[in-house]
Parts: structure tokens; sequence; C-alpha cells
């Protein structure tokens, strides 16, 4: 099409070689103008126990995806997993190059969780958790843990809470760790995406990512252009 001179840019012919940009440029084949590109959509949710983090399951359990109105749910997909019994930030968007960015380990993004177990891991517990542990003959890196102050009913009696950031992240990782430790996990919620939080967010419900929070997360130096 190119070739046969059935496409213009910028009201000029365009060529083998030369890049444009739809967002900016006047694409037209054949004297038609391109669709306009199809705005991105980037939500924070705040998941509830109870929800598969798919887009269908064939168990007829509950997704994520529910939480949304249908008008946005085409071409919407969940950034990294939450299983079913973790509640907390979870990132939907239609941009598949900004879901690797921030679900990809070689990115750096790290998640930050509360984790209320049972009893109080001792020291050499923590520090096997720190070092890293082999599960299912994958290595896994470290995470970080520091002990979380709470009061009030969710305190528990005979329980602990605990603040674990994870660089590298696998579905019920943690759940796996302090299981093998010996206290098993009694509630685990994500409160953080690498520098994003949202505390006011109400559980089930969802908002949509300002500008500068999808540059953040998406590692951008500069503007990202959106419609």
């Amino acid at each position: 099409m190119i070739v046969a001179g059935r496409v213009t840019v910028n009201g000029r012919v365009a060529t083998i070689g030369e890049s444009a940009d739809p967002a900016i440029d006047a694409i037209r084949v054949d004297g038609r103008a391109l669709p306009a590109p199809a705005r991105s959509i980037y939500l924070l949710l705040n998941k509830p126990e109870g929800y598969i983090t798919t887009k269908s399951d064939e168990r007829g359990r509950q997704t994520v995806l529910e939480l949304v109105p249908p008008k946005l749910r085409r071409g919407l997909h969940p950034v990294g997993r939450l299983d079913y019994r973790t509640e907390g930030l979870l990132l939907l968007t239609t941009d598949g190059e900004f879901s690797n960015r921030v679900a990809h380990p070689r990115y750096g993004c790290a998640k930050t969780y509360h984790v209320k177990v049972k009893g109080k891991p001792s020291t050499g517990a923590l520090a096997r958790i720190r070092r890293g542990m082999v599960i299912d003959g994958q290595r896994l890196q470290g995470a970080k843990v520091r002990p979380l102050t709470v009061r009030g009913p969710r305190a528990g009696r005979n329980s602990s809470w605990w603040t674990v950031e994870l660089r590298e992240g696998r579905t019920r990782q943690i759940r796996e760790m302090f299981f093998r430790v010996g206290h098993p996990v009694q509630r685990l919620k994500r409160v953080a995406i690498g520098r994003l939080s949202d505390p006011r967010l109400p559980r089930g419900h969802y908002r949509e990512l300002t500008e500068a929070e999808v540059d953040m997360l998406s590692g951008a130096r500069s503007k990202r252009k959106r419609d």
C-alpha cells in the first residue's frame, strides 16, 4: 500500500521506512483518515477477598473484572495476581507494555503487603524469609520483613502483623514462606505497588490512575502521551 502511494502522512505521500505517530500525525489510506488510536485504560482496584484475579473462571467464581462496569472491560486485564483469599491493591489495564513493566521482576517494581500470621516468628524464621527460599525447585529472592503495630480488634490474640516487601513475587509466595517457618498466614493485604498506595480507596472500588501515577509506575522519563 505504501509502495503504491496509497498512504499519506500529513498530506505527503508516505515512503517505506519512515515512521508516524497516529496520536499526532494525520495518516490517510486512499484518502480516508485512520481512526484515532484507542485510549489506554489504567485502573487501581481495591480487591476484596473472594475474587479471582483472571478475566474468567471455569469454576464460575467471581472475577475482579466484575467489579468494573461492562463498558470498561473490553481489553482490560489484571497486572499480576492476587490469590482468591488475598485482598488489596491491584492494577487493571489495556496497555500490555505498562503491564509488563509493573509485573516483571527485572524492572524492580516492589509490592508491599500487610500480613497477619499465627504466632510470632523467631529471629531465625525471619532470617529464612529474608534470605529467600527454594519453593517447588525454584530459588526465590528474599523479602524485606519488618514488624507492623496493629491495635484493636484486628490485632488478634496469638497472632502478629508484619510488613513484607517483595521485588520478585510468585503466586502464594508469602503464604508459602510463612507456612514453611511454622506461622500460617491468617490475613494478607497488598497495600502498595511501587510508590503507589491509596488507603482511602474503599474495598471493592476502583479509580483511574493519574497521568503522573502511570508515568511513575512505568518508569517514564518524559510525559506520557494520553488522549
